[in-house]
C-alpha cells in the first residue's frame, strides 16, 4: 500500500528512518516541537510505559544506543488527517546486550502503531503501542500461544 502524499506523514517517515540510525542531540529534537511530548504504552521493555519531554526523548534516543546495535522501522502504511498522522510499522532490533535469556545479537520484532500531531511542521505529541504479546513470547517471560 503506497504511503498517502502529505508533509506531515514525510516528516514522520523520515524521523523513523532518523531513529533507525539512531539519531540523538540536535539530529533527534529537528523533528519535535519544543514543546514536544512522548507517552509510550506499556510493554515489555517499558512496562509503566512512559510520557517524555524532548529532553526525556533525547536522553532515551541515547540509552538505546547501548542495549541495541541495529534497529529498523518497515513504514507499512500512513494516513494523515489534519494535523495528525496514523502510522503502522514494523520495528526489527538487534541486542547489543544480553536481556534477560536473550543473547547479544538476538533479533526482536514488534508491530508498532504511532499517533502522532504536529504543530508548525513538528511533532509536538506522539503516542507509541506495539504487539506486547508478540514480544513478551520473544523475550521468553511467556509461552507462545497454541
Amino acid at each position: 500500500m503506497p504511503l498517502q502524499q502529505h508533509p506531515n506523514v514525510d516528516t514522520a517517515v523520515r524521523y523513523h528512518q532518523a531513529v533507525s540510525g539512531f539519531a540523538a542531540g540536535q539530529e533527534l529534537a529537528a523533528f519535535f516541537h519544543p514543546d514536544a511530548i512522548h507517552h509510550e504504552m506499556p510493554n515489555a521493555l517499558f512496562p509503566d510505559g512512559s510520557i517524555r519531554d524532548l529532553a526525556g526523548l533525547c536522553a532515551a534516543a541515547e540509552a538505546g544506543r547501548t542495549t541495541l546495535s541495529a534497529q529498523s522501522f518497515e513504514v507499512i502504511s500512513a494516513l494523515a488527517v489534519g494535523d495528525r498522522v496514523a502510522l503502522e510499522a514494523i520495528w526489527t532490533g538487534t541486542l547489543a546486550v544480553q536481556l534477560g535469556n536473550l543473547p547479544a545479537g538476538h533479533t526482536l520484532r514488534a508491530h508498532i502503531a504511532a499517533f502522532l500531531e504536529f504543530r508548525d511542521g513538528r511533532i509536538i505529541r506522539r503516542w507509541t503501542t506495539l504487539d506486547r504479546l508478540g514480544l513478551l513470547v520473544q523475550l521468553g517471560a511467556i509461552p507462545a500461544p497454541v
